[in-house]
């Protein structure tokens, strides 16, 4: 690749390219601005999810008061060495999850994944654009959990324990080195668990200025939804439909 190729390419992403060269290594800035972003991407990992926070931003906002469950990663030590723990559903919170009016419609779990801060500042300001996609009243009735430790797949339990048609978990991606804070949704038609990861529909990258904006992310989430619920799938199977889902803006679609 030409210089001025590889110049042209480094402008439009922010991933690691033409970083220069002094002598055998790479410039002193450009290694200080690597070890700058990794600390940052392992201190997102190692942050807790402010659960008190978190339900008075939903209240402010006019959601429901959230149910909160837990998974069977007891603390974060054990969520970050046993993903497949934070992946269960806790009993007794199954038992109550189930004793509870069923939630025919969709079901909304927000969980820390592996960045509790892109939890923190962009879950319910999606949830806020999402109501006002023309998905909007799915929304606005959904049921709502919260829990900390938890993985994807604990949504599968928590939308079949509450007889969900539909569960989109909203959880903190794993970080990069060009962005800590990155939501992910994660959309599972007739969630029970089992389910595996190419029956899911993801938008990822929710992260404005940078990533997806939560308006772009709600227009695709809710173009998502009204699709798996018409055609009864979701995942890869709701891809082979090839539906026109809308884009990003150019400027966003450069992912981290």
């Amino acid at each position: 690749m030409s210089g001025d190729l590889l110049r042209a390419a480094a402008e439009r992403t922010p991933a690691r390219l033409a970083l220069g060269r002094a002598g055998v290594s790479v410039p002193t800035h450009r290694l200080l601005d690597f070890e700058e972003d990794h600390a940052a991407a392992r201190d997102a990992v190692r942050r807790g999810l402010d659960l008190p926070r978190l339900r008075a931003d939903l209240r402010a906002h006019g959601w429901q008061a959230p149910h909160e469950v837990r998974s069977l990663a007891p603390d974060l030590g054990r969520h970050l060495l046993r993903p497949d723990l934070g992946r269960l559903l806790h009993p007794e919170d199954r038992e109550q999850l189930a004793a509870t009016t069923p939630a025919t419609g969709l079901v909304v779990l927000i969980a820390d994944g592996l960045s509790a801060g892109a939890v923190q500042h962009h879950a319910v300001p999606l949830l806020d654009a999402l109501r006002s996609t023309p998905t909007g009243p799915r929304w606005q009735a959904a049921r709502v959990v919260v829990a900390r430790h938890g993985r994807v797949a604990l949504g599968d339990h928590v939308g079949h324990a509450l007889g969900a048609a539909l569960v989109a978990v909203l959880i903190g991606e794993r970080p990069g080195l060009t962005h800590p804070e990155s939501l992910g949704v994660y959309l599972t038609h007739a969630p029970r668990p089992g389910r595996t990861d190419a029956e899911r529909t993801c938008v990822s990258n929710v992260h404005p200025p940078d990533g997806l904006s939560h308006q772009t992310a709600a227009a695709q989430v809710s173009a998502a939804v009204d699709a798996a619920l018409r055609h009864g799938t979701s995942g890869v199977a709701l891809a082979a439909h090839r539906l026109p889902f809308p884009s990003a803006p150019p400027r966003q679609e450069i992912t981290s």
